[in-house]
């Protein structure tokens, strides 16, 4: 049983640009993240508590940029600053249908193992 303890502190639009795992948001999300030629493991995250959405690639480089883009809404974008990995902060989604796009981006010039890639998404995507 869930408490308000458990509740985000930031629910639709207050979710906008902030940390995920500062919020809470982390708690109730699910993950997309296809298992073939998916060369950066790329993943899309999204909390329904939270209405939002974030992107996070989990092999790539220094200087790779990560980014995440609902339609019609905003686009968030980070870049590795180091190790492997990063997170883009939360993109509002609001609570019903929605359409979210991630990619990978390597460095340019870098020695990426991995081209642009993207993944797509909706509220009906097998969320795990």
């Amino acid at each position: 049983m869930k408490s308000f303890l458990d509740e985000p502190s930031c629910p639709g639009e207050a979710c906008e640009g902030k940390n995920p795992q500062n919020q809470g948001c982390g708690e109730d999300a699910r993950t997309y993240k296809p298992a073939v030629a998916n060369p950066a493991l790329l993943q899309l995250r999204y909390s329904e508590d939270c209405q939002a959405v974030w992107a996070r690639v989990e092999r790539g480089s220094p200087g790779d940029l990560v980014t995440a883009e609902a339609t019609g809404g905003a686009k968030r974008t980070a870049q590795i600053e180091y190790g492997d990995d990063k997170f883009t902060s939360m993109v509002s989604v609001g609570d019903g249908e929605f359409q979210v796009t991630a990619c990978a981006l390597p460095k340019s010039g870098g020695e990426s193992t991995y081209e642009r890639y993207c993944i797509n998404a909706t509220e009906a995507t097998a969320w795990r």
